[in-house]
């Protein structure tokens, strides 16, 4: 625990470790596993090297009203662009992206996830605009202590995920007061389950002639490979296969701002346990693809995964994991499938719908603050895709 500070009735508390939240941490968050000790206790164990977890409780006098994750980010050129296959051009606006962003920056949210699994606050116990004010008096706290404790300075402020409808955008003055950027990001791509599909077979009859063919088509070229779920004992066996796999897709990322330890998938399954799903597709017995899933109350959250490049395309590898994913959602009744971001297209095609998202961010200079927009616009993935309508109309 860091520090607690008051003003009127509000105050807040830095934690530096789940082991100190306090029992209403839980009860507060109790709609979202991802903001759940729990899980943070497996993302703090198997965070990667260049992410530090911190925690703030906002309270009303003695009751918890409001909650927040932040993660210390170091980022250096090498861990954002890892492939060197530039052009001049490009490399140059690298450089200047990593003069602005490279070092510490504080990420309130989860930078491992899709999605806004930063912050909470019960509306009927404070404002949107209190808890902000608040939480950022919480922030600046952490900031100070962190250069006198780490001697790092904060880069940048970044408030992640939110969906245009969340509670945090009634506060956007206060954002506005402290020179927050508000930016779009890629969208969320989010498939809700029809009441009506009971089984993949519903779905399936529920898609046009082309959609269904296709499914057909990519089942077929599957072909003799082999789909298991992987109990604790087999993730940990193939923790170095398993994370080989991982590097193999997230090299090819065009921006990397973290990169997952080997245990990280083996942990996660220690903590959450039956909430944590590792799929793992197998050809003559060797491991060649996998997928982890997160069972979030009524949602499935789609997670990392990886597989081997040999497989992908002669075997629609990747499009058979997102049926893959939607079949066990139908199967077991959830509301939706949280496919996250990243090819939206083929998503679009299983039935995904693209769900906008912005962010808040400020940098701590001003002269780089008034870029960032600049260079997130540059950083965000071609949009140029063409969303697929795959049901019958």
């Amino acid at each position: 625990m860091i520090q607690s500070f008051s003003f009127s009735l509000l105050k807040f508390i830095i934690y530096t470790s789940y082991k100190e939240l306090p029992d209403s941490w839980n009860t507060i968050a109790h709609h979202d596993l991802m903001l759940n000790t729990s899980y943070l206790k497996a993302l703090e164990l198997s965070s990667p090297n260049n992410i530090t977890l911190y925690y703030i409780g906002v309270f009303n006098s003695t009751e918890l009203v409001g909650i927040a994750v932040v993660e210390r980010v170091q980022l250096y050129l090498k861990d954002m662009f890892r492939k060197n296959t530039s052009s001049v051009l490009k490399t140059f606006f690298k450089n200047v992206i990593s003069t602005v962003l490279k070092g510490n920056i504080l990420v309130i949210g989860n930078l491992t996830h899709t999605g806004q699994h930063g912050i909470y606050f019960n509306n009927n116990k404070i404002s949107p605009e209190d808890y902000l004010e608040t939480l950022l008096k919480a922030v600046d706290t952490l900031k100070d202590e962190i250069k006198v404790k780490a001697g790092k300075t904060i880069r940048a402020i970044l408030f992640k995920d939110y969906f245009f409808d969340n509670k945090i955008h009634e506060a956007t003055e206060v954002f506005n007061i402290e020179k927050y950027n508000k930016v779009t990001v890629q969208p969320n791509m989010i498939m809700n389950i029809e009441p009506q599909w009971n089984t993949i077979n519903d779905y399936v009859k529920s898609l046009n002639k082309k959609y269904r063919a296709r499914y057909v088509r990519a089942r077929k070229k599957i072909g003799n490979i082999e789909k298991r779920e992987l109990d604790i004992d087999l993730i940990k066996k193939d923790s170095k296969h398993l994370h080989s796999l991982y590097s193999n897709v997230s090299d090819n990322a065009k921006i990397n701002t973290f990169f997952l330890p080997e245990h990280h998938f083996y942990c996660f399954k220690k903590e959450l346990q039956n909430n944590f799903k590792v799929f793992g597709y197998y050809y003559k017995g060797n491991l060649i693809g996998f997928y982890t899933l997160i069972l979030n109350n009524s949602v499935l959250e789609t997670y990392f995964l990886g597989y081997d490049s040999k497989y992908q395309y002669q075997n629609q590898l990747y499009l058979n994991m997102l049926y893959d994913m939607l079949g066990l959602a139908i199967d077991n009744k959830f509301d939706s499938v949280v496919y996250a971001r990243t090819a939206m297209e083929i998503k679009s095609s299983v039935g995904a719908k693209a769900t906008p998202m912005t962010m808040y961010i400020k940098h701590t200079n001003s002269f780089a603050n008034a870029l960032l927009k600049a260079i997130f616009n540059f950083m965000k993935p071609n949009q140029k895709w063409e969303e697929r309508h795959p049901f019958k109309t």
